[in-house]
């Protein structure tokens, strides 16, 4: 573990026992401990070409009705007050409150008939496929980046494959960036504003003040020379002293350094707060998550997971989600067309979903309760065949009719853009059993 302490005006370190200072080798970024992922990559090419996925989860079952499947001929308990406005694909109608997303959508995909989700309050079901069940969190089954770290590796041996952004929550479940299963603790996703950044950040200096380029580089220099002079490296292990390279040439926070990018970009994916949308207990309304994955990606991560808004809601459905999805709508439409912009359209998949849709009859309170029957979702990138809705619900938005997709169609569909087979491809469980990553193995096949 390091942990560069001391005051920002003196920027001096504590001096630690040299064993103490050696738990450099076992942070975890990600994957591996730092010189776990030296001697892991060393097969993977730095700066080469990859394939990524960035996964955002809508923090507590987002209202399929009022966003992409809009029932303008249900009785007006079930329809709501939202109007569809058409988009740039002939047919393709989406909520009045996502006028961006609908100038973009043929370089979008929407899921109608997603189902396979229980009433489940949890993030479990987006970030790996599986429930919460008897095996504990995620049914004990490794997250779809714990098994991509597990598979595929590192891309730079500077940036953890496998990020969450996910913020801390009071209801913990919201707060999965996506566990690592029986994969363990070597494939859990690096948190650059969890605990896992308490490893390596500057004391007092926090994933707010990474634009202070110079007090961050004299914390390293003061480190460095600290450690030159006490010969405190003298007997560690080539792949240790390469440790402590990867942290003081900082690349990963240098990735995380929004201030590199032009002021314009940053407007048009919008600022928010790192804080719970509406002060509720669920994701923020942060527009940064979006910036940093794209930026996190490309500079070599292989899932950045994070969570947006606050989507619960039992009442005020209707007051509430104007705001939400308008932000919602200048998020992902900045991302994804950021990601055209830079050449990363075929490379990386980016989807969106919760963990259930929410009830087709609007309740007393003016809301929508929760509803597992069916639920939605929206995909881009990836090289996926965009510009298209796929599966329908009935009339009233109740249950999947045409072409109903499984959640975990939709996981074997990511992992096929990964370039892993889920047909063929097995992890060895605690046992050392060969386990697929998903119980339903075909991708789905209007996406490939």
């Amino acid at each position: 573990m390091l942990s560069i302490t001391g005051s920002l005006g003196e920027q001096q370190c504590d001096r630690r026992a040299r064993r103490q200072f050696l738990k450099i080798g076992g942070l975890a970024m990600g994957g591996l401990s730092l010189p776990g992922i030296l001697r892991a990559s060393q097969d993977n090419p730095k700066g080469s070409r990859h394939k990524a996925v960035i996964m955002i989860y809508l923090s507590g079952g987002p209202s399929h009705q009022d966003m992409f499947d809009l029932k303008m001929d249900a009785p007006s308990e079930i329809r709501g007050s939202f109007k569809p406005i058409a988009t740039n694909v002939p047919g393709i109608q989406i909520c009045e409150h996502m006028p961006l997303l609908s100038k973009m959508m043929d370089k979008f995909a929407i899921i109608r008939s997603l189902y396979g989700c229980p009433d489940q309050h949890a993030s479990d079901q987006c970030m790996s496929g599986f429930p919460i069940g008897q095996g504990g969190r995620q049914s004990g089954r490794p997250s779809l980046g714990s098994a991509i770290s597990r598979l595929q590796g590192t891309v730079d041996p500077t940036v953890p494959p496998f990020i969450g952004l996910t913020i801390k929550t009071k209801h913990d479940p919201y707060s999965n960036p996506g566990y690592p299963g029986f994969l363990g603790a070597a494939h859990a996703p690096f948190q650059p504003s969890g605990e896992g950044m308490d490893n390596m950040k500057l004391k007092n200096i926090s994933l707010d003040r990474l634009r202070d380029r110079k007090t961050i580089l004299t914390s390293f220099d003061n480190f460095r020379r600290e450690v030159d002079l006490d010969g405190r490296m003298d007997s560690a292990d080539i792949n240790t002293r390469k440790a402590l390279d990867v942290l003081t040439s900082s690349k990963l926070v240098e990735a995380l350094d929004l201030g590199r990018e032009p002021h314009k970009l940053r407007e048009r994916y919008g600022w928010g707060s790192p804080d719970p949308a509406f002060g509720e207990d669920a994701g923020p309304h942060w527009m940064d998550q979006f910036l940093l994955a794209r930026r996190l990606v490309e500079a070599g991560a292989r899932c950045v997971t994070l969570s947006f808004g606050s989507w619960d809601r039992h009442g005020g459905n209707f007051t509430q989600l104007p705001t939400q999805l308008a932000r919602l709508d200048q998020g992902i439409t900045a991302l994804v067309e950021d990601l055209h912009a830079k050449g990363l359209d075929k490379d990386v998949s980016v989807i969106a979903w919760g963990e259930f849709g929410r009830t087709p009859r609007i309740n007393k309170d003016a809301g929508r309760d929760h509803w597992p029957q069916v639920s939605c979702a929206l995909l881009a990138g990836g090289g996926m065949r965009m510009g298209q809705v796929i599966g329908s619900t009935n009339r009233l938005g109740e249950v999947p009719h045409d072409r109903p997709v499984h959640f975990q169609e939709v996981f074997s569909t990511l992992y096929h853009q990964m370039g892993i087979d889920t047909r063929t491809a097995t992890i060895p469980d605690h046992s050392g059993r060969p386990t697929y990553l998903v119980d339903h193995q075909s991708p789905i096949r209007e996406l490939i």
